[in-house]
């Protein structure tokens, strides 16, 4: 090992991340020992690990988040990692919280779902969870609640990031409350840059004024392997990496994320951000989990549908039901014309969903393969 580690430098490749491929083909980003270990070492800080912490860690470790800020925090602090099966399983989580007095619980939104839901899930003693990270897509209100209110997590932290800034670039502090953790993605991380971009014109946006959201500093990955055209595209020559998700900055330097560039649905001139709609629909006592996506439209360009999971016992909702539901609520150009009940919605294998998977089948479902073929009423 000492031979080895003669031979290496701290800003040499050490690992090929490939990208989770949510909005496309996925890329291998090159990432340092610099970008990593920092990375994992500032993610502990931030939920305050020490080695009397004991983190469940129910993600792949073959991606950034169990990898980064799961084992290189946790081995970074001496603290403990609790494997709780070879791939997730919600009931093994919550037995394994439960058998080893876990401190910290992590998972993409989907997974604390999943463990809220399962029918057993108030069979388990949370009670040592004290903190925990939650990433890897935007967390619904009512669910972030839920798991600060029913699973203990009084210091859960909420982390925004992506494969190639290693990951993280912003996080909740401790201290926050509810609204910094259910409404932003948290500050940014130290040693980092943040900045907010019209995308038309790269000037930097005022605060409140949503634009593309970059990053600069030490986590910025070496480049996608082998694929210096795509390199340039994402990593200007000032070395922000352009991360394609359109976000808002409070005064006091709060991320918000409103969405993603390409998420973002174009109907009748009106520019919708899917998230909004989720949150709001995420409000339904019947809504378990829910996704909004634009299809194609002759009328409008394209029109809003939203993919539901019912809760366990609840009937499915119609078209009809949900726009009496948003009524007075949401603009009607934001209220989603076609509904689809399904059990679950297609993912990477890291648990991100693939929207543009989504709309490939919308297409076929909803039979809009020729341009016309539907117009709204």
């Amino acid at each position: 090992m000492r031979e080895r580690a003669a031979t290496l430098a701290f800003d040499d490749p050490i690992n090929i991340q490939y990208t989770s491929g949510t909005t496309g083909f996925p890329k291998g980003a090159a990432l340092s020992h610099h970008n990593i270990l920092n990375n994992g070492y500032f993610v502990a800080e931030g939920v305050g690990y020490t080695e009397n912490d004991r983190v469940c860690l129910p993600v792949p470790l073959y991606h950034c988040f169990g990898m980064v800020m799961g084992n290189l925090a946790a081995i970074s602090h001496g603290a403990c990692v609790v494997l709780p099966a070879p791939g997730f399983d919600p009931e093994a989580t919550l037995a394994a919280v439960q058998a080893e007095r876990c401190t910290s619980l992590y998972g993409v939104p989907t997974m604390f779902i999943a463990e809220l839901g399962h029918p057993r899930f108030g069979d388990f003693d949370l009670s040592s969870l004290r903190t925990g990270i939650m990433a890897g897509a935007p967390c619904p209100v009512e669910v972030m609640k839920r798991v600060v209110g029913e699973m203990n997590m009084g210091e859960v932290a909420i982390c925004y990031g992506m494969t190639e800034t290693s990951p993280v670039s912003t996080m909740t502090r401790r201290t926050d409350g509810l609204v910094q953790r259910t409404e932003t993605v948290g500050q940014v991380m130290p040693h980092l840059e943040v900045k907010i971009v019209d995308p038309d014109t790269g000037q930097v946006a005022g605060r409140g004024e949503p634009g593309e959201l970059c990053t600069r500093g030490y986590s910025v990955m070496l480049g996608y392997w082998d694929e210096p055209e795509k390199t340039a595209e994402a990593v200007d020559a000032a070395r922000w990496m352009h991360t394609g998700d359109l976000a808002t900055m409070n005064p006091e330097g709060y991320v918000n994320i409103v969405g993603r560039i390409k998420d973002m649905v174009i109907r009748g001139g009106e520019n919708v951000y899917p998230r909004e709609i989720e949150e709001y629909l995420y409000t339904h006592p019947d809504i378990a989990d829910v996704q909004v996506i634009g299809v194609p439209d002759v009328k409008y360009g394209e029109e809003l549908m939203a993919w539901i999971v019912m809760r366990p016992g609840a009937e499915p909702l119609t078209a009809e039901q949900l726009r009496e539901f948003c009524a007075g609520s949401l603009a009607h150009y934001k209220v989603p014309r076609y509904t689809h009940v399904v059990n679950g919605f297609p993912m990477t294998i890291t648990g991100k969903i693939r929207k543009v998977e989504m709309r490939e089948q919308a297409v076929d479902l909803l039979g809009l393969h020729e341009a016309g073929s539907i117009e709204s009423a």
